[in-house]
């Protein structure tokens, strides 16, 4: 798969400045490849898990904190964009890119 080309856009780089903690914190990811497939995943660092499940607990949401989901989800130590680059390139190589992204359907002009 050497050679392949896309693009990488992340939600969290067109938040306001300082509102993205890459140590504690979720975003959502969407690559474009060359034959213009786009394929979408959210990457959430382990700590912001522990977070959204207190956040979850005082609030109410997901039974009081007893359980959390996310679609096409992505756990990583950090969300920056350098780990987010190498956990993609890593599962382009290993071939469980299609299995854990979902591809992104354009339903334009429908």
């Amino acid at each position: 798969m050497k050679g392949i080309q896309y693009s990488i856009w992340i939600e969290a780089e067109h938040w306001a400045e300082g509102e993205w903690n890459i140590h504690d914190d979720n975003t959502d990811v969407i690559v474009t490849f060359e034959d213009g497939t786009r394929w979408i995943a959210s990457f959430f660092t382990y700590k912001n898990i522990h977070t959204l499940a207190q956040k979850n607990q005082q609030t109410g949401e997901c039974l009081r904190g007893k359980y959390f989901w996310g679609s096409d989800m992505v756990l990583v130590d950090e969300c920056s964009r350098n780990r987010i680059e190498e956990v993609i390139n890593h599962l382009i190589l290993k071939g469980d890119f299609e299995v854990i992204f979902e591809c992104v359907e354009d339903n334009m002009g429908e």
